[in-house]
């Protein structure tokens, strides 16, 4: 459907002309739910672009900012452990806990070992070199990042390494989305769904949406043209009147998935309840390591618990997340909660809204 040149300003065109005429006579809410594509819409301006008519919301698709204070808190507590290493990719150094100016940055600054990681197979090397320290992984993400931990923890166990283990809040996507449905005032029409987590899972794996929830779901790529051949995608399957799920990301997204992958994370984690920023507990949402993997497992070797704590006062990132307020409606916004001293995970992220509203605000 799209050229080669995924940023042609004339197919883009094409696409906006086609989108308006065929934008229905009422509004239409969608929800992307990646924060890849929240960053990737807002670079491109494609919300200012778009009818007045057709908005795009962003979602919980950000793994930092569905994160839970509670969660930071436990690491941070960690952190000030003897001979512990917090091993961790950059988005989560900056992530506060429940007390503002709270952060793994901070507390590297105050002489924690915490460092920075590009792959978390660099711990597993990093803890084979020192056996005099204890290494945890803080395990971020969705099904993407979720196969790469797992081998992670089978490479550990393969090696024998006894000083590293995984601090898992690595969360699955369909029970936050059924989650999000079921709330009282939820309002979207449609979804826009990540290509990168269809990777692993497959069109298969998004197909519930028209089919339990009723709504029609298409899976986008992430430069411009996707998004707008998906909008489009969308409009076209609101005007039919019958729900489905459409893959436009066809070059990179079979209909199942990866099945490999799919299956080592079937290996190293089990399904258990785990709690979202701004959504609260959601049963069978989380991948905790399985129980015939416990000794990697730093919630269990070290004594982690995940309390119950608040967010940062004033801070309405939660809202964002379940798309009930656009980034620039919270007071915080631009005034106490800037990228240079966050208040809520939403401006910390390179995939938060918040983050991705400020970056390409309109001045």
């Amino acid at each position: 459907m799209l050229s080669a040149e995924f940023s042609d300003p004339a197919v883009a065109g094409r696409l906006l002309e086609a989108i308006r005429h065929e934008a229905p006579d009422r509004r239409v809410n969608i929800m992307e739910v990646c924060g890849t594509h929240t960053m990737a819409i807002a670079r491109a301006g494609l919300r200012s672009l778009l009818p007045d008519n057709i908005r795009l919301i962003s979602g919980p698709g950000c793994p930092v900012c569905v994160t839970p204070s509670g969660a930071v808190d436990a690491v941070l507590r960690l952190s000030h452990q003897k001979n512990i290493v917090i091993a961790t990719y950059g988005d989560m150094l900056r992530v506060p806990g429940s007390v503002r100016g709270t952060s793994l940055m901070r507390e590297r600054a105050y002489g924690a070992d915490v460092r920075t990681v590009y792959s978390p197979m660099d711990a597993v090397d990093m803890a084979a070199c020192e056996p005099e320290k204890e290494f945890v992984f803080l395990g971020v993400g969705f099904e993407t990042t979720a196969p790469g931990t797992a081998s992670t923890v089978e490479a550990a166990q393969a090696a024998g390494l006894r000083n590293f283990s995984v601090f898992s809040m690595l969360k699955t996507v369909e029970p936050a989305l059924r989650a999000l449905d079921a709330l009282p005032d939820f309002s979207i029409d449609a979804f826009l769904c990540p290509g990168h987590v269809a990777t692993i899972i497959g069109e298969e794996g998004f197909r519930f949406i028209p089919e339990s929830l009723g709504l029609p779901a298409v899976i986008a790529g992430f430069e411009p043209l996707d998004l707008l051949a998906s909008v489009l995608m969308l409009i076209r399957i609101l005007n039919a009147g019958s729900p489905s799920l459409k893959n436009e990301y066809t070059r990179a997204v079979r209909p199942e998935g990866n099945p490999a992958a799919r299956a080592l994370m079937g290996r190293v984690f089990s399904a258990r309840t785990d709690v979202w920023r701004g959504l609260g507990p959601i049963p069978g949402s989380g991948l905790g390591l399985s129980p015939s993997l416990e000794r990697y497992d730093a919630e269990k070797r070290h004594g982690l618990t995940v309390s119950d704590a608040p967010d940062p006062a004033g801070c309405r990132c939660g809202d964002v997340i379940r798309g009930f307020l656009p980034p620039e409606g919270c007071p915080l916004f631009g005034k106490l909660c800037v990228p240079e001293d966050p208040v809520g995970p939403c401006m910390v992220s390179s995939e938060g809204a918040c983050a991705a509203a400020y970056k390409y605000r309109q001045v």
